[in-house]
């Protein structure tokens, strides 16, 4: 009997998933992965074998009351068929914060989740989830150690300046500073780079994780220098619902002159805002581009023009740039967004390549361009597996 591993990243509506098969060495394969989505309405199990063929494709169209425990035991039970003889030996989790505590994935224990569980205010729109997976997970294997793998940890050892607020010294040594997140993406961004373009690893390169959540990412040596987001999953770009950099006088104005509460005001910013807030219309970049609509317009100028100057503004963080990689779901699919930022960032010496721009091609740059430019897919499963066995020592 060989061992396996499983990798979670539960959100709210749908949890990702990935099942790989660990060798002699503990190097994980890629035995499956995919996506069950619909939580809360009509479920829906969808996976492809590592060979890209459908392997389960299940709905519960009178699943509404179905919880997380419900389909994570349905997933086990398909999971184990699948792996054959290939025993689970750990399940290793994203957890969006890790706060100040947590610089590396850990074991889970219930002090740890007592930490985590506290957590939760900073990140509210995941931390919650990643957690409910957790606790089904020890529910349904409960002799399985599972582990918390963090989106903050990337980000750790960053310069005093990236980090800090521009607040009371109190505040800082309490653990009120710029965190960042998305950092299982940069994590495996940095080993794909390091693995098939080493030359420009040591370089300046940012990375732009631009999806539903987008932020970036300014590296050299495979090590984060500095991001867009900071205390939150609040900070920084345009995302699908949430409003990105914010006036901080402006929430004051809404709480103590619009007479909004503060739950009124998370609600707004973390749901109501973004692209959705924008255009009225959506948080999906997809629907926008289709529409012919004004606010629709607005919205995704407002987006491009945001990643733009961020990516400018990291630059100074490094003292230039060498690279720009694209990853995430608007990042790998979009060639119309990549093309719209490119644009504005020519003074740089960035240059698209039309054709290798609208076929997603791994790099996008025309010869004569001074900055390379990538798209490289992000796999945050596949980390989440990585980190799991280096934490357990598998």
């Amino acid at each position: 009997m060989t061992r396996a591993l499983v990798s979670l990243n539960a959100g709210s509506s749908s949890i990702k998933f990935g099942l790989y098969r660990l060798d002699d060495a503990g190097h994980p394969h890629h035995a499956a992965g995919g996506k069950i989505e619909g939580i809360g309405t009509a479920p829906h199990l969808a996976a492809r074998a590592d060979d890209g063929s459908l392997a389960i494709d299940r709905r519960w169209d009178d699943g509404a009351a179905m919880t997380h425990e419900d389909l994570l035991g349905e997933l086990i039970t398909w999971a184990q068929g699948h792996l054959g003889d290939n025993r689970i030996v750990g399940i290793g989790h994203r957890v969006v914060h890790g706060g100040a505590d947590y610089a590396s994935p850990v074991r889970i224990e219930d002090a740890v989740m007592d930490r985590l569980d506290a957590l939760s205010e900073l990140a509210p729109l995941h931390q919650p989830h990643n957690l409910a997976a957790i606790r089904a997970m020890t529910k349904l294997m409960p002799d399985v150690p599972q582990v918390a793998c963090f989106d903050t940890a990337f980000h750790r050892g960053r310069a005093d300046e990236t980090t800090r607020f521009a607040l009371p010294r109190a505040f800082h040594d309490r653990g009120l500073v710029r965190y960042g997140f998305h950092g299982l993406s940069y994590a495996f961004i940095a080993r794909e780079l390091a693995r098939t373009a080493p030359e420009l690893v040591a370089g300046r390169v940012v990375v732009g994780h631009l999806g539903n959540g987008a932020s970036l990412c300014a590296m050299r040596g495979g090590k984060s220098v500095d991001t867009t987001m900071g205390f939150t999953a609040l900070d920084g770009l345009v995302m699908g619902t949430r409003c990105g950099t914010l006036d901080a006088g402006l929430v004051l104005h809404l709480i103590m002159h619009e007479g909004m509460s503060a739950e009124a005001v998370e609600t707004l910013l973390y749901q109501q805002s973004g692209l959705l807030g924008v255009s009225g219309l959506s948080s999906d970049m997809r629907a926008l581009h289709a529409s012919d609509g004004e606010a629709a317009r607005q919205a995704v100028t407002l987006f491009v023009a945001r990643a733009a100057r961020e990516i400018a503004a990291l630059c100074t963080s490094m003292g230039g740039i060498d690279a720009l990689v694209f990853t995430a779901g608007i990042g790998e699919n979009d060639s119309l967004i990549r093309s719209l930022i490119c644009e504005r960032l020519g003074f740089l010496g960035l240059t698209l390549d039309p054709a290798a721009n609208a076929a997603n091609a791994r790099t996008i740059s025309a010869g004569d361009s001074r900055i390379a430019i990538m798209v490289v897919p992000t796999d945050e499963e596949r980390m989440i597996a990585l980190d799991t066995v280096a934490c357990l020592g598998l």
